[in-house]
């Protein structure tokens, strides 16, 4: 029986695709935090499972305290321009694996990424 062969995903971008960051979670990368910038009524009513809620104002003091420099980073918030400034920010405080997730929540649905909360489509 030939033996398996996983692919290891590719480092992290600036950028990333809703694909990109469900493959990795597919393949079981265990290292990256992905983190929903959104209001918390936002967060509370649907989310990418497993994200974690740090509403963008609390953003910088809640980080500094929980996460590593060398953790990769996914960022979703209400637009891509919201998540990009949170990046510029994490970055210029000395993350060094930071990524906007292009098209944000919605971009993950479209990849059938899994999701939860109180709102969840069917």
């Amino acid at each position: 029986m030939a033996p398996f062969i996983f692919s290891i995903p590719a480092p992290i971008n600036e950028q990333a695709t809703a694909s990109e960051l469900k493959n990795r979670l597919d393949w079981g990368e265990p290292a990256l935090s992905i983190i929903d910038i959104r209001s918390r009524a936002a967060f509370n009513a649907n989310r990418i499972t497993g994200a974690v809620s740090i509403p963008a104002e609390e953003l910088m003091e809640r980080v500094s305290k929980t996460l590593e420099f060398e953790r990769d980073i996914y960022i979703y918030g209400a637009s891509d321009e919201q998540a990009a400034e949170a990046t510029t920010q994490l970055r210029g405080a000395g993350y060094k694996s930071v990524a906007v997730l292009k098209g944000g929540f919605e971009a993950w649905k479209s990849a059938r990424g899994a999701v939860e909360g109180a709102f969840v489509a069917a």
